[in-house]
Formats: C-alpha cells, sequence, structure tokens
C-alpha cells in the first residue's frame, strides 16, 4: 500500500527486549504467549511492532482490551507515538463508538466486538493477527473469543496468529492451549515501599494519625471510604508525588470524591477513574498534572494493568474489587465486591515504581495478605454463563472449543436449561432458534435479550436497563418498594417518587434509549406504560412467575417459596413476577417485582397450563367427588369441583373406598352375606375348590373380582346398587359350583315344608327352627358334612334347646320337654314319639 503511513521507531519502552524472540515465534509458527509486567509497554509497542512483518502484508492486526476505556486509551496512545489521528494508522471499536477507517492497520477492540465479527464472518477476512491483551484478567467474554479464534484459526485460517499477552506469569494452561512458546519480558521497576494500613475500629472510624486533619464522617460501619480517605490524607503529607486509589467501583470512588474535595487543600485536584464515566473525566484523570499542583486519582481496577497514569509515585490499594459473580437473586450475572488477590495487589503496587521509587499503601495486613488467593479466579468457574451457552450455540460446535479452563458442566447444564425455557435453544437439538439469534446482539443477559427481542418496545427497553443496572431508588432495602411499575413511571416522567435519584434517572434513560438503538427501535418515554410492566417482565423471568398464597406468602412456579412486606403496594397481587430474590431459595425476600394480570398468565403460558384432576372420598357429601385444578409448574391457577366422569381413575377410587371401608360401602343384601359366609364355611370344611371369601383376601384381590363389575360407576350409590350376589356367584369355580345349594344350603327344608335359614357366620353352621316342625324327622340335618346346630323353638319363639343330635334329642331330653311345653301351650299338640308323629304341614293349618 503506497499510502500507508510509516511506522516511527518504536519508543524505549521495556517490552522491546523481547521484540525479537517474539517476531521469531510468529514466523517459525502462528502462536505465541507474552509475558511482561503492568508498565512494560507491551499494549502500545507489539502491535506496532508487528506491523512490517512478512506474514502480516497488508492485512490488519486486531487487539483486544478487556474495558473500553482501555480500548480508546491504548487507541490513542499508539496514535500519539506514530503522530497519525485516531482512525488512520491506529483505531478503536467499542460497544458505543467506532473510529476505523479503511487506512486503519490496527483496531484495539473491546472483547465482545471480537466475538460479533467471528459470529458473522469466522474466516475474519482481512486480518492477519488477534492479540488478546490483559489475558491474565480471565474474563468470560476473553475465554470465548480466544476459543472461537482458536477454533477459526483451525478450520479456515491456518495462517492467522494469535497472541496472548499477559502481565503475570501464570500462563501455563495458556501455552498449552497455544501450543507457542512463552517468551517473557522483565521489564523495569524502582523499588516500591510497601506500607501496611490494616482497618481496625479506630482506623474504619476514619480517624487520620494525630496531628492530620480528620476527614469527614461517612455512613455505615463498613464503609472503606472513611480508611481510604485516612490513608491519602497520610500519603499527601508523608509523601511525594501524585496519587492513585484502587477503589472496587463508581460508588465508593463518588463517595470518597466528596470526602476528600471537604478535606484536602486548593492545590491538590481529585479525578475520578471508571469506564462509566464520559470521555473528558476519563482523559482528564490521565493527564499529568499542571507544575505546582498534585492529584488523586480514583480508579476502578481499569488501572491494575490495562492504562498507565503518568506522574503517580503513590497507591493507596483498598484491597478491594468487583467481579462478575451469579447472583441467584436476579438469575443473571452481577458484580461482587470481592478481595482482591495477592497477584492483583502486586500489580497494583508497581504502578508507585513505574519512573522512579514509590510508595503502596494496602489497607489490609501482612497476615490476612497471606491468605488470599494467588491470582483471580476465572469467570468462567464462577459466573452465569446464559450468554456463554448462546454464544456457544449460535457458533455451532460448542463440544469442540478448547478453553484454558472449561465450563463447569453442572453450570453450563444449567444456562441451557434456561436458554431452552426462553426459547433461544431448541428443546430437543439444543440448536440455537431463530429468536437466540435476535438475543445475541443485544448486549444484556440473555433473559432481558429475549424479552426485548420478543416485546419489540421501548418499555422492554426500559425494563431492561432497570433489571440491568443499580436501582434509581435510594434508602434502605427494606424501605424501598418493590413494584418495578413504579420505577417506569419515573423513568418515563408521568410520575416522581421521594426515593428516586436523579442522576440515576437520567442515566437509566439513556440506557434504555441505547438499547432501543441497538434493538432498531423508537424510544419514545411517552410508550412506557407502567401497568404493563408485569406482562414485559414476564417474558425475561418466565420461571419466577409467583402467585399469592395467603398473607403476602407467595409461590413461585419453580416450587420455592417467597414473600413481601405486608404493607407494600403488591402484597395483595394474585400474580407478580420477581426480578430480584433475596435469601433463602426455600423462603425468599422478594425485591422487585410487577404485578402480572391472570390474562396475561394465559397468554404467555397457555401450552404450558395443565389440568390436574385428583379425585377422592368428600367427608362432607360422603361420596366421590373430583378436583380439577389448573396449574403452571407449582404455581396453583384455580380449581373446581364436579363428580367424576366414569372411566380407569373413578373406579380405582372407587375400589380405594371398598378398601378403606373393609368393604362396608358395598350394598351387602342378606343374600349375598349368606352366601359369602356359605362358601367360607366350605373353605374351612371342605378346602378346594372353594374360594377364601374372608375380608383379607378379598380386599387383595378387589380388581380381579370387584373391578370388571365397576366400568360406568361414578359414585357411592353405584357401589350400594351393585348386585353383589351376581357378583360373588361368577367367582365361584366351574362346575364345583352349581353344587353350593346341595353342600350348604341357605335355608333347611322341614317336614312342615316351613324352611328356617341357616347362619354360617360362626365355627358351625346354625338354624333356629320350631321344634313342632321337626316333627317326623328321623334324623339330623347336616351341611357340608358338618351337623347343623339347631335351636329349637317353643310357639312363642323362644329357646327350648340347642342339639346337634336330633334322634338323641328325641330319645332322651324330650319327654322333659313335652311335659313343659304342654303344660304351657295346651292347645298343642305335643307327640310323645315326635320322630314318629305325621308333621302338620303348613296347608293343613
Amino acid at each position: 500500500m503506497a499510502d500507508r503511513p510509516a511506522v516511527p521507531d518504536l519508543p524505549d519502552l521495556p517490552v522491546v527486549e523481547a521484540l525479537d524472540a517474539l517476531r521469531a515465534a510468529l514466523i517459525d509458527g502462528t502462536s505465541a504467549v507474552l509475558v511482561a509486567p503492568p508498565g512494560a509497554g507491551k499494549t502500545t509497542v507489539v502491535p506496532l511492532a508487528l506491523l512490517d512483518q512478512p506474514w502480516l502484508g497488508d492485512q490488519r492486526i486486531v487487539m483486544l482490551e478487556p474495558r473500553r476505556l482501555a480500548t480508546r486509551a491504548a487507541a490513542r496512545r499508539m496514535s500519539t507515538t506514530t503522530r497519525t489521528p485516531i482512525g488512520a494508522l491506529v483505531g478503536y471499536q467499542t460497544r458505543d463508538e467506532r473510529e476505523i477507517t479503511s487506512t486503519t492497520r490496527i483496531e484495539v477492540v473491546t472483547e465482545g466486538v471480537l466475538t460479533r465479527r467471528l459470529q458473522n464472518d469466522p474466516e475474519l477476512p482481512g486480518v492477519g493477527a488477534v492479540i488478546f491483551d490483559e489475558v491474565h484478567e480471565r474474563n468470560l467474554t476473553t475465554d470465548i473469543g480466544l476459543a472461537l479464534t482458536l477454533d477459526s484459526a483451525a478450520q479456515l485460517r491456518p495462517d492467522l496468529r494469535i497472541i496472548a499477552m499477559s502481565a503475570t506469569p501464570d500462563t501455563e494452561g495458556l501455552a498449552r492451549l497455544l501450543d507457542g512458546p512463552v517468551i517473557s519480558s522483565e521489564g523495569r521497576t524502582y523499588p516500591i515501599d510497601v506500607r501496611w494500613l490494616p482497618r481496625s475500629p479506630g482506623r474504619s472510624s476514619g480517624a487520620p494519625k494525630k496531628g492530620r486533619p480528620r476527614p469527614k464522617q461517612q455512613r455505615g460501619p463498613d464503609r472503606i471510604e472513611p480508611d481510604v480517605v485516612a490513608a491519602v490524607l497520610q500519603a499527601l503529607s508523608d509523601d511525594e508525588g501524585d496519587v492513585l486509589v484502587f477503589l472496587p467501583g463508581i460508588g465508593e470512588i463518588r463517595r470518597t470524591e466528596r470526602m476528600l474535595q471537604d478535606t484536602l487543600g486548593p492545590n491538590i485536584d481529585v479525578y475520578p477513574l471508571a469506564g462509566a464515566l464520559t470521555l473528558a473525566e476519563q482523559d482528564q484523570a490521565l493527564a499529568p498534572s499542571p507544575p505546582g499542583r498534585r492529584r488523586v486519582v480514583l480508579s476502578t481496577d481499569i488501572a491494575e494493568t490495562s492504562l498507565t497514569v503518568d506522574g503517580v509515585r503513590i497507591v493507596i490499594d483498598s484491597g478491594l474489587a468487583r467481579e462478575p459473580r451469579f447472583d441467584p437473586r436476579s438469575g443473571m450475572t452481577r458484580l461482587t465486591t470481592v478481595a482482591t488477590s495477592r497477584a492483583s495487589a502486586e500489580q497494583r503496587a508497581g504502578r508507585a515504581g513505574r519512573t522512579e521509587p514509590g510508595t503502596a499503601y494496602r489497607l489490609w495486613g501482612k497476615l490476612e495478605h497471606g491468605t488470599r488467593t494467588r491470582h483471580r479466579s476465572p469467570e468462567i468457574l464462577q459466573a452465569d454463563l446464559a450468554g456463554f451457552a448462546l454464544e456457544l450455540a449460535a457458533w455451532g460446535a460448542p463440544d469442540d472449543l478448547q478453553f484454558i479452563d472449561p465450563p463447569p458442566a453442572g453450570a453450563l447444564a444449567q444456562a441451557r436449561d434456561l436458554l431452552t425455557n426462553l426459547y433461544a435453544l431448541d428443546q430437543d437439538d439444543q440448536t440455537i432458534t431463530p429468536l437466540g439469534r435476535k438475543m445475541l446482539g443485544l448486549p444484556v443477559h440473555p433473559r432481558l435479550a429475549r424479552m426485548i427481542a420478543v416485546d419489540q418496545s421501548p418499555l422492554a427497553c426500559a425494563i431492561a436497563a432497570l433489571v440491568d443496572e443499580r436501582d434509581i431508588f435510594r434508602g434502605r432495602p427494606d424501605d424501598v418498594p418493590t413494584d418495578l411499575a413504579l420505577r417506569v413511571g419515573v423513568i418515563s416522567g408521568a410520575r416522581g417518587h421521594d426515593l428516586a435519584d436523579r442522576g440515576a434517572v437520567h442515566r437509566l434513560r439513556d440506557r434504555a434509549a441505547d438499547l432501543a438503538r441497538r434493538a432498531r427501535l423508537p424510544f419514545d418515554r411517552g410508550a412506557l406504560h407502567p401497568d404493563r410492566a408485569g406482562a414485559v417482565l414476564l417474558l425475561a423471568y418466565p420461571d419466577r412467575l409467583a402467585a399469592l398464597r395467603r398473607g403476602a406468602q407467595y409461590q413461585l412456579r419453580g416450587g420455592s417459596t417467597a414473600f413481601l412486606p405486608a404493607k407494600d403496594s403488591l402484597a395483595d397481587e394474585q400474580f407478580i413476577v420477581a426480578a430480584d430474590l433475596d435469601g433463602k431459595r426455600d423462603k425468599a425476600r422478594i425485591r422487585l417485582a410487577a404485578a402480572v394480570d391472570a390474562d396475561d398468565v394465559i397468554a404467555n403460558f397457555g401450552p404450558d397450563i395443565t389440568e390436574q384432576r385428583t379425585i377422592t372420598w368428600n367427608t362432607d357429601r360422603n361420596d366421590l367427588s373430583e378436583t380439577i385444578e389448573r396449574r403452571l409448574g407449582s404455581i396453583r391457577l384455580g380449581s373446581r369441583t364436579d363428580r367424576p366422569a366414569a372411566g380407569e381413575a373413578t373406579t380405582a377410587a372407587l375400589l380405594d373406598r371398598v378398601r378403606t371401608t373393609e368393604l362396608r360401602v358395598l350394598g351387602w343384601t342378606p343374600t349375598a352375606i349368606s352366601l359369602r359366609e356359605r362358601v367360607t364355611f366350605l373353605n374351612a370344611n371342605v378346602g378346594d375348590p372353594w374360594p377364601d371369601w374372608s375380608v383379607t383376601t378379598l380386599l387383595g384381590s378387589l380388581d380381579t373380582w370387584l373391578g370388571p363389575y365397576l366400568p360406568g360407576a361414578r359414585g357411592r350409590s353405584d357401589l350400594e346398587q351393585l348386585d353383589l350376589t351376581t357378583v360373588l356367584r361368577s367367582q365361584l369355580p366351574w362346575p364345583e359350583g352349581a353344587q353350593l345349594d346341595d353342600l350348604a344350603p341357605a335355608a333347611l327344608a322341614l317336614p312342615t315344608g316351613r324352611t328356617a335359614p341357616i347362619d354360617y357366620s360362626g365355627e358351625q353352621p346354625t338354624a333356629s327352627v320350631r321344634v313342632q316342625d321337626l316333627f317326623g324327622s328321623t334324623t339330623h340335618p347336616h351341611a357340608g358334612g358338618r351337623p347343623i346346630r339347631l335351636e329349637l323353638l317353643s310357639p312363642a319363639d323362644r329357646p327350648i334347646q340347642v342339639t346337634a343330635d336330633l334322634p338323641g334329642f328325641w330319645a332322651g331330653s324330650w319327654t322333659e320337654v313335652r311335659k313343659e311345653m304342654a303344660g304351657r301351650y295346651p292347645k298343642h299338640r305335643w307327640p310323645d314319639d315326635p320322630a314318629g308323629a305325621a308333621p302338620k304341614r303348613m296347608k293343613d293349618r
């Protein structure tokens, strides 16, 4: 390219000593790992040093930075070094900015930009090298970008050079993954005096050393700001140079800034430095101090390795940082304040010894330092993997990708389950769906991306911003209302609220408008209707639908329970969707939610709503009843009770009732009772083939003998009307069953033509008979081979005698009985020889 800007001499920075080895490695191979400490100049020098390499030709170099601020700063520093404007030789691209032209040879981009490029065109046309800077930070997006780049190189671009640059020597896994040499640059640092200022009750109050100014107090016993201010005051008094303070986040930075402005003298400037600040604020913090002035730069860990802050000789390290962690409260990854690693502490301290000897104050003790982790834990091992899993699905070969640390199988499976429930992955083969591809282009968690992609409204963008960012309401957590719709109203401008932070509201509006722009939606604050907040939020949290149970207690769709304070405005809503749950899984406090109409529930989950039918015995009605309950997961949407229809379930319920009552619910007529007793008698005295019809046996075989007679039955009346005699007779063996009446007759035929029922319920069959009806009987009656026990009665049916030997009775006791009966009943005939007497038949009476 004839019009290519000339590359000037490289600046004299420590990394220059490693350039020859790096160039040689990339001529002999396609990958290398460069290790150089913070301040060695690797970010500025390496891309420029590779521009004239023959393997690069006219292709471009793409360098990844983990943060937007570092991306802009790296591009500007290279532009300054080459004396070219931004966008000419060196350009950059972040989520919000693009300064790249047709002449750009070095493109500094944020990690997500590379991932999008790879997903759109895996071949990376026109790119000769990809440099991954600050890989020691082990961001999840770096791991994804590196894995996709390596796969692209293996499948499509064998000529692509891949360089990984790290500020720490912990590169074993990285070198194995890249299969390239590790090249080290020792760097040049000056001695650093490390001073330990462990926090204590005295120092936590913000009290500086004797004779030093006292900082203004800050609420909260766990605040780090008073200790930081005390350390700043001490350092400004005892040491020379500018001060770089490391704080975990923008909230701590702003609070410390206010406290310092109330305390410091007029010749000391205080500047914040964080990715969330404007470009002008960032430039101001990075610029050297004018002569005669000192500055205090309050920074997040952005200045740990990615940036150079000129003039700094003092570092004050809070020992805290914000790292991404999976937050079960919101179901997404959130930044969490954690103690920094020992490696981070060394990198931070090194910022004080860049140009001359410096001092590092650490707000913890030596003993605690030894207990801290050696290196930062990789994000892939502790963050929510939903977005990661979606990127893998979009790539199309997720199981073939290589990572320094493979994603935990359980977390990855959980992420894929969520994506399936969000309809971003196909349920059968786990491939990405058209909806999933729409979600990929939105820079929010897949939950919120799905909400925007499906609803296609400014309201969805506003809700995504409200859930993703810090709450616009300020105050004690228990005093802040739960209702998301209140916040939507404030964002729309339709209503105000005493707890709303004006600055946060403006930032949320800007964030919502940016999301709308990326989703190609118009952003009209007038279209933010609070009454739709629940319906829209439900698209992001279908698993967080909750139904009111009692007393502000809610049942979540997944089975767990949650609660609201009784006085909360949402506490009596029938259905809500919870975006933030705080506390134990089995009983969490709902922190952010919105009300949902029943119609919205049905509209969203119609195919998933099931009817659960339960047939039970209704004790109040003393009959069978069926409860038809509509359910969505663990949520009970409603129910009705009716008489059950005939069917297998009804039959089973009726049989259960028969078991529970031990047969008593059946319609036992005297005939049926007698039949069962007769067969039971024969079973005991004759044996096979007569069946055992005891209660225990009949209960054990209900399905066999009773079940076939219940189709069509629906309740108690059907059981009571069942002809048990017919049912039981059908169970008798054939042809033996036909002999039942001969072997065990139901009644005893008497000489007079009468009959007397025989009772088989005891050990011996028994019949109660008037003695006169037995006149003419010369033998004793039997049943089943056993004599029938005869209870002899008077004409008034009063017991006279019991006998199992009628001839013996006639020959013996009858004489005395006859005398007694003749005296009592003189009008009746009492023969001397009853066995020989002619019976008085019924027709003769």
